[in-house]
């Protein structure tokens, strides 16, 4: 089975892998709990909404799980940039795993505004 690497489904699992590789390395090489904690969960909250929503009963049941998969996206980009500023992350990691949740960010940003404008058109 060939899977889109252009969809969120699939960027989001792969997001969310890199999530919890970065919260083993919190743990064991920084021995930070907390705040990764709260990366892990946020992180990999998107994509779970992301395939969950491919089950969705309704557009507009479809449409939440997006909005809260983007949600979810936004509060991981502001663990990122905490784990950054108290220097858990060092630049070039922080950069590149920013870089891919910012990605994620724009395309449920994008899918939910064009969901969101398809529903007026059916009213």
């Amino acid at each position: 089975m060939m899977i889109d690497e252009k969809t969120v489904k699939y960027k989001s699992k792969r997001f969310a892998v890199r999530i919890v590789n970065l919260y083993r390395f919190l743990c064991e090489e920084k021995k930070e709990y907390v705040l990764s904690k709260q990366l892990l969960r946020s992180g990999t909250s998107i994509g779970a909404n992301a395939a969950e929503s491919s089950y969705a009963i309704s557009r507009k049941d479809f449409h939440s799980k997006l909005r809260i998969a983007l949600k979810e996206c936004a509060e991981t980009l502001y663990w990122i940039e905490l784990l950054y500023e108290t220097g858990y992350l060092a630049k070039k990691e922080y950069e590149s795993i920013w870089g891919d949740c910012e990605e994620l960010l724009k395309m449920l940003n994008s899918a939910t505004k064009t969901i969101a404008r398809g529903s007026e058109e059916i009213q």
